[in-house]
């Protein structure tokens, strides 16, 4: 599954792992040889194809594969995301996007540019289900950041497709990563 993931999708997704932070809470969060499984032995046993992490697109360019949700820019707020899950059964879990290809940092205008581009919708659900076939993953539970991101999944995924849909606060929010972890896990009711 990591195999066919890394080679189809890198560009774009990546899974719920970070090296830890030592020098303060944002360090090490883009640190990527947390998920090269020859330099992390312990990296397959922590996967997860049963639970998916959707944000709704990239808000940059990704440089480097599997680097979605792991931004090492100083002002990235992924490090939330690490410190909400770690230690907990979502911890491992596979990171998408739901809308791929198109890289804006508003989410306004991404929803906007989707409202006149329909077909785009379609072509990404379209991918986003071939990602679950690849994950070998028939009805996880997806956690969704924030709400245009929900509104679209829950309109266009198909029902059968997912467990639980579950929208959390989206890690940019403006809250401590310690205020953070527990809204959203109180969203997820664990």
């Amino acid at each position: 599954m990591f195999d066919r993931i890394k080679e189809k999708h890198s560009g774009y997704v990546s899974w719920a792992v970070w090296a830890a932070a030592t020098k303060g809470p944002k360090s090490n969060i883009g640190d990527l040889s947390i998920l090269d499984p020859d330099r992390n032995p312990y990296l397959l046993d922590v996967l997860r194809s049963d639970v998916i992490m959707m944000g709704l697109n990239l808000s940059r360019h990704l440089p480097r594969p599997l680097g979605n949700f792991h931004d090492p820019r100083p002002e990235g707020q992924d490090y939330k995301i690490r410190f909400a899950f770690a230690g907990t059964p979502f911890y491992g879990a596979y990171m998408t996007d739901f809308v791929k290809g198109v890289v804006m940092l508003k989410s306004g205008n991404l929803m906007r540019h989707l409202a006149k581009s329909p077909s785009l919708i379609a072509e990404n659900v379209a991918q986003l289900l071939g990602e679950l076939d690849d994950l070998n993953s028939a009805a996880p539970t997806v956690i969704i950041f924030g709400a245009d991101a929900h509104l679209l999944a829950a309109k266009h995924i198909p029902v059968t497709r997912y467990s639980r849909l579950v929208r959390v606060t989206h890690y940019s929010h403006h809250i401590s990563k310690v205020d953070y972890r527990a809204r959203v896990l109180a969203e997820l009711g664990a």
